[in-house]
């Protein structure tokens, strides 16, 4: 019968694809499938047609049942995946890019929160006042035979219109017939990925950190609850007493997709390319401000920028250089949270940059602490697993448990190497980044002689002395992009 088996079953739904697991109660991996979203091309910015996230998911399953046959009568099955994603119930037919995505401008520069009540405005605005909105895997779960329900992570503020709350890892129905997973299987309220892969990275002790990865990246790190760095925009940890703070950025693997873009070959060729030249990329340094930069910055207008060119740099030059900025990026996030005492003395990497032990090997040189890779990179459709566990209880759901109480991926680990270009380029890039923000604030009509860039500092990277005043916000997004992922 369902809800009898030994495996559960989680579903990330990303920007570009969705990820599906199977884990059995030691949190081993049995088996796990991709699958990319039908027409995505010809979507608008911002905007998704979510009967292709159903089509998608349903893909996905029906892959993992092939690999892992329990996977078709599992003890439980959760959905997660991006947020802030809204969808209207008034979608009216597959192919209709009508759900609103964290890309969408609607309340891009608020909070999570505001950004959906922004999106279902504008939802209201193009469909009529009565249009009901949901969270994507809410809806997704509803197409399945869930009941409506909003599914919210312990401590996080409730959306209004959004239909019941319902805590993440409880059962909210069961699946209906017609699916690749059997019929009467519970389904479980899921979470946003940020929520979900935090968990399963176990941020469930002050010092843990984590670089969810992906396009977008950014940095979080556990802290006490009522820390001082613990300010109005912490996310709580599945850990009670645990909070996580940190911010995102703007393009981390979406910079390495660009240049794979811009020369034409692949992002393995790439990195192999990469390896073969020294730290430092022979001066070249690369400000990864593609769709302008979040935290620490919070800049739309940035762009990215390009230093150190010479006749001799080619594509490995240049590869290195985007490899070594985002870390920068990473290092200045890192800087703002160690002022606010919230040091990370070991950082968790997840996502697709994961994969490359070159990227994780100059991740841990940068900021100076030991680089945990999981087995299993993506850590949101892991902690959907997690989640479908608590459903089937298996193990405590978030908020009720303590550290230790839920299986994690097995970890490699880099040890940092320090190198003395790292911190040149890092001391370096932040002045670079200093300069770009400057002339962003010099008026239009402003002469050649008073947009001059300002003479670089002396700051060392190890100065923990902040470097805007602007609080870091892991939920605040200038740029309508989605939160840390």
């Amino acid at each position: 019968m369902p809800g009898s088996s030994a495996i559960v079953v989680g579903v990330d739904v990303g920007s570009n694809s969705v990820r599906a697991l199977a884990l059995d109660p030691d949190g081993a991996v049995l088996g796990a499938s991709t699958a990319g979203y039908p027409g995505a091309s010809t979507w608008e910015p911002g905007h998704a047609d979510p009967y292709a996230w159903f089509a998608a998911t349903a893909q996905a399953l029906a892959e993992l049942r092939a690999l892992v046959p329990g996977a078709a009568r599992p003890a439980a099955l959760c959905l997660g995946g991006q947020s802030p994603t809204t969808v209207p119930d008034a979608v009216p037919r597959p192919g209709t890019a009508t759900a609103l995505t964290c890309r969408h401008p609607a309340g891009a520069t608020g909070s999570p929160v505001q950004q959906h009540h922004a999106q279902h405005a504008a939802l209201r605005a193009a469909h009529g006042p009565d249009v009901r909105a949901w969270q994507l895997y809410d809806w997704l779960a509803a197409r399945f035979g869930a009941e409506r329900a909003q599914a919210r992570w312990p401590g996080d503020p409730p959306l209004t219109d959004y239909g019941p709350i319902v805590a993440t890892g409880s059962v909210v129905g069961t699946v209906g017939t017609g699916h690749d997973v059997a019929a009467g299987t519970p389904l479980v309220a899921g979470a946003q990925d940020a929520y979900l892969a935090f968990w399963a990275g176990g941020l469930d002790r002050p010092g843990r950190a984590m670089d969810p990865g992906g396009r977008t990246g950014g940095l979080a790190v556990a802290v006490p609850a009522g820390s001082p760095a613990a300010d109005a925009y912490a996310l709580p940890s599945a850990v009670p007493g645990i909070d996580i703070v940190g911010g995102p950025v703007a393009a981390h693997g979406l910079i390495l997709e660009w240049l794979r873009d811009l020369t034409g070959r692949d992002v393995h060729d790439l990195l192999a390319l990469a390896a073969e030249v020294p730290p430092g990329a022979r001066g070249v340094l690369v400000l990864p401000y593609l769709e302008g930069e979040r935290a620490p910055r919070w800049n739309r207008e940035l762009r990215g920028e390009v230093f150190g060119l010479s006749a001799g740099a080619g594509p490995g030059e240049l590869a290195r250089a985007v490899l070594e900025g985002t870390a920068y990026g990473l290092a200045h996030i890192a800087l703002e949270l160690s002022a606010r005492g919230a040091r990370p003395d070991t950082l968790v990497c997840a996502g697709s940059p994961a994969r490359s032990p070159l990227w994780c090997s100059i991740k841990a040189a940068v900021l100076g602490v030991p680089v945990e890779v999981p087995a299993e990179t993506d850590l949101a459709a892991y902690g959907a697993a997690l989640a479908a566990g608590a459903g089937a209880r298996w193990w405590p759901a978030p908020g009720a448990g303590r550290a230790g109480d839920w299986p994690r991926p097995a970890m490699t680990v880099f040890d940092p190497e320090p190198h003395p270009e790292y911190a040149a380029g890092l001391r370096r890039f932040l002045d670079l980044g200093d300069a770009a923000q400057a002339r962003l604030s010099v008026p239009e009509d402003a002469t050649i002689a008073t947009r001059a860039a300002p003479t670089p500092s002396d700051r060392s990277p190890s100065d923990p002395t902040p470097l805007d005043p602007t609080p870091l916000d892991p939920t605040r997004s200038e740029e309508p992009t989605c939160p840390i992922r």
